[in-house]
């Protein structure tokens, strides 16, 4: 059984629940989490998990649930996944507390794409799965939202600092999201009535104190001016302190930021920009494309003109292109097992390589002296020898690497001086690509 991959290379936006509740613990562990799976099994409309893991992964049954339960049993906890091997993605959590620490029960569900949610019976479903959890099980507080929306609202620290966040949790109506259940201790912080007579698609009081409050029929619309209107008027109803102009600005501004956004970006670095904004978290990627669009990387000033060129001042230029080889074949043996493509030296493992230091962050995370004394030769090398193989392009030898050139139509290059330029800084690695000074060569061969 293999399971569908959540947190993949490009992240992207989901339904995600987040519930904080509490149980019996006198009660057996199956009769007590028994109409948790029960209402799971009924309502997950399209998305049921089939696999179980705890420290090893099975079908889903009940009996998979108890087993890897207590195979994950630790000394103050224990935690499993569950998960799904077909179309929508899932990734769920089931965590609760061991003796002697308070019943603590907690449920995570992260459903992808957020657009599964488009259909109003299927969020009908999950909204009653919800009211189910919430009826049987005492709650502080349980929101489901768009992931990406949340994360742009604070969520779930709004401000705090992360001990603050920890300690008090959801001691205030911060946000109002498409689903809240509101336990009775918010509930009566705001005033039963005042939160019974929320405007919004539904408010319901369940037989424990708690109150669930649905903005909307549907969760995946939630960006809609329509949705923003209804969350609007129901977070300054439940909090009348707040000015309702001031909340529906900051709502659209967020539905602006997460608007998709067609990226324009330079073709010279494209290909290594695409690679940049998958790999930015979903919250933040239409911005970031947004930024890119209107990025322009600086001219590479690594050339002259061919009849500029430095003649080669080596005994052997023969030996000394072999030399550029091997320190080339310093970079394949660095990256070979985090790039594949390495080994074959085309501009598409350009591309591949500005990723990786990129993504790695490398000349941050790596100490100077060892970049400059390692990874810039190699790096040069390896940006010289794709000029060689792809552009019918000629080492010229020098004594000195950093005058070392390649010939490419009327101009020389200068892989061992980009090379120093690329790495000064995470920034570098953008302004100065490899990628780049490839593509630029490229359109001046002739």
């Amino acid at each position: 059984m293999k399971v569908l991959e959540f947190h993949g290379s490009r992240d992207e936006d989901c339904l995600r629940l987040s519930f904080d509740g509490a149980f019996n613990p006198q009660a057996a562990r199956e009769s007590e989490l028994e109409p948790l799976l029960q209402a799971l099994e009924e309502y997950a409309d399209g998305w049921m998990p089939d696999v179980v893991k705890g420290k090893r992964q099975r079908k889903y049954s009940r009996a998979a649930v108890w087993k890897s339960l207590e195979e994950a049993r630790g000394e103050r906890t224990t935690s499993i996944g569950l998960y799904r091997t077909k179309w929508p993605v899932l990734d769920m959590s089931l965590w609760h507390s061991l003796p002697p620490l308070p019943p603590e029960l907690n449920l995570t569900v992260k459903v992808k794409p957020l657009s599964s949610f488009a259909e109003t019976e299927r969020c009908r479903k999950f909204v009653e799965m919800v009211r189910a959890w919430a009826s049987r099980y005492p709650v502080a507080h349980i929101q489901a939202h768009s992931s990406d929306d949340a994360e742009l609202a604070g969520s779930p620290r709004f401000g705090r600092d992360q001990q603050t966040s920890i300690r008090d949790g959801f001691d205030k109506i911060y946000e109002v999201f498409w689903l809240n259940v509101f336990g009775p201790k918010l509930v009566e912080s705001v005033g039963r009535e005042r939160m019974l007579s929320t405007p919004a698609w539904r408010v319901e009081e369940l037989p424990n104190g708690s109150v669930l409050l649905v903005t909307r029929p549907t969760a995946a619309d939630f960006a809609s001016e329509e949705a923003r209107l209804a969350q609007a008027r129901a977070h300054c109803h439940l909090r009348p302190d707040l000015d309702y102009d001031t909340v529906l600005r900051t709502l659209r501004e967020r539905s602006s930021m997460l608007a998709l956004v067609e990226p324009h970006f330079h073709p010279d670095v494209a290909p290594f920009l695409s690679r940049v904004v998958d790999r930015i978290a979903s919250h933040e990627r239409q911005r970031k494309i947004t930024e890119l669009n209107a990025y322009r990387p600086p001219e590479p000033e690594e050339w002259r003109p061919a009849d500029s060129a430095l003649p080669p001042d080596v005994a052997d230029p023969e030996r000394t292109r072999e030399h550029y080889s091997y320190l080339a074949e310093h970079l394949v043996a660095l990256l070979h097992t985090k790039v594949p493509s390495v080994f074959k030296e085309t501009p598409e493992s350009l591309t591949d390589v500005d990723y990786q230091f990129w993504r790695e962050e490398f000349p941050r995370v790596f100490e100077r002296q060892r970049i400059d004394a390692h990874a810039v030769p190699a790096i040069g090398a390896y940006l010289g020898e794709v000029l060689v193989r792809n552009l019918g392009g000629t080492w010229i030898p020098r004594q000195k690497l950093e005058e070392a050139q390649v010939l490419v139509g009327s101009r020389v290059w200068f892989p061992f001086v980009r090379a120093h330029h690329y790495m000064r800084s995470c920034q570098s690695l953008l302004d100065h690509s490899l990628t780049q000074l490839y593509r630029t060569a490229e359109r001046h061969r002739g």
